[in-house]
């Protein structure tokens, strides 16, 4: 099966252990919450990179 959708071994077995027992509709849920966490990642690596450059903004004014 692996060779006839040109993955690995060690994906299926990832994958089967990550999604095995999900339902359809779980999987993509999981899916979803996985994008989003990725979304609020890049928010909060954002917003301390602004607050960096602010701190270092303010410090240099005292």
């Amino acid at each position: 099966m692996c060779k006839d959708h040109n993955i690995s071994d060690k994906t299926y077995y990832r994958w089967k252990h990550k999604y095995g027992r999900m339902e359809v509709a779980d999987a993509r849920r999981l899916r979803e919450l996985e994008r989003e966490n990725v979304e609020l990642k890049k928010i909060v690596a954002d917003q301390l990179l602004n607050i960096k450059v602010l701190e270092h903004v303010n410090a240099k004014k005292w």
